[in-house]
């Protein structure tokens, strides 16, 4: 097994083991204890991972009213080491690192010359360097775009890192049962702990909408830290099925659905991670076509969607303003949101249709689906902000 130590920020590895990887598939620190607990494991971005275990509505319920443990270990984690990570980071980008506060992250667009996205990321300050986690299907993209713009940057990936997010409205309570220490974090925040003899590195964020942490821990460790958090009674396991329906709900953007090279900040309704100190400058990719669609307005934009009956609308499905007209926009994410019992999406439709209560039609298997233009999120996030 791996072992390390941990420093602010960094864990300097006793081995070189990293997660298994198949001729297929790649499997993540976890993988026996999925298999223990009965997880149904299916491909995804090129790992075998959880798709559910007790089922994705009892886990999304779970989710939402007390503490979901998921296993994101298939998310790629990158050092960023040298002078001045953070002005680096913004020349691959249009958020802003540079007024970052040490221990805390942002999330964050590479965007393409183009004005495309070329992923959505975190990114973490610890001072002395930038972690920064990627989604898997894009690692492949992302880690070499660092290591070619980059100048007078180390770009270090860690394979033998896992990350494990805790979400829901008793998951921080649980953490914090294990290290008092971290009772004053609040949303974005991010600290060094230790957790049943276990060092990690915990983020108080995650992709649900809830309250809860992400920990980023020894590959060799994060079993142990798994089952720990298990034990108790108000943690039960959640697959990448629950956490599809959980950040749909939560109006949250999945790249390669809601995201994608052709589609841009503004398109996407992302225009709030470009402040204005970067909007002023305009240095960084893509500036001409982003900083056009913002003044000018784009030709699409990202709207809520909530469909008529109990049928979902999935993603792909063509949107039109009336039944004989043609193709207008597209679903990009769609499903059943167990919290408001009721199908939600989310897609992308021209400006003058995108006001919240105008409805358009969505083909649904040839079949006619009104849905209604609907503010996001559809689930109030419930992130500590703090008073």
């Amino acid at each position: 097994m791996l072992s390390g130590t941990w420093t602010e920020g960094v864990l300097t590895s006793h081995s070189d083991e990293v997660p298994a990887v198949s001729e297929q598939l790649k499997t993540t620190p976890l993988h026996r204890l999925h298999q223990e607990l009965g997880a149904r494991l299916v491909p995804f971005a090129g790992w075998e991972m959880p798709i559910q275990y007790e089922g994705v509505v009892a886990e999304h319920n779970w989710c939402r009213s007390s503490a979901a443990l998921f296993d994101v270990s298939h998310m790629a984690v990158v050092e960023l080491w040298g002078d001045h990570p953070a002005a680096a980071l913004e020349t691959v980008s249009p958020a802003a690192f540079t007024t970052l506060g040490e221990r805390r992250q942002r999330y964050g667009l590479f965007t393409t010359d183009d004005g495309g996205i070329i992923d959505d990321f975190m990114a973490i300050n610890w001072g002395d360097h930038f972690t920064v986690v990627v989604n898997a299907s894009r690692a492949h993209v992302d880690i070499p775009h660092l290591t070619e713009r980059l100048d007078r940057i180390e770009v270090r990936p860690r394979p033998d890192i896992a990350l494990i997010a805790l979400q829901g409205p008793e998951a921080a309570d649980v953490v914090i049962g294990h290290d008092p220490s971290l009772s004053d974090t609040v949303f974005l925040d991010t600290r060094m702990t230790e957790l049943g003899g276990l060092q990690a590195a915990a983020f108080r964020a995650g992709y649900t909408g809830e309250d809860g942490f992400e920990l980023a821990v020894d590959t060799g460790n994060a079993e142990a830290l798994a089952r720990l958090l298990l034990s108790d009674e108000r943690v039960r396991p959640a697959g990448l099925g629950a956490r599809d329906t959980l950040r749909l709900e939560a109006g949250l953007c999945l790249y390669g659905n809601d995201l994608d090279l052709t589609t841009s900040p503004v398109e996407a309704d992302l225009k709030w991670t470009i402040p204005k100190r970067r909007r002023e400058a305009g240095d960084f990719p893509g500036a001409e076509r982003i900083l056009r669609e913002w003044a000018e307005g784009p030709s699409r934009i990202r709207v809520g969607l909530a469909p008529q009956g109990r049928r979902p609308v999935r993603d792909g499905a063509e949107l039109r303003p009336s039944p004989d007209s043609d193709p207008v926009g597209v679903v990009s994410s769609g499903g059943f949101g167990p919290t408001v019992e009721a199908p939600v999406a989310m897609g992308y439709l021209p400006p003058e249709l995108a006001e919240l209560g105008t409805e358009v039609i969505a083909d649904v298997r040839g079949n006619d689906v009104v849905c209604t233009v609907a503010s996001l999120p559809f689930t109030p996030h419930r992130f500590n902000r703090g008073a």
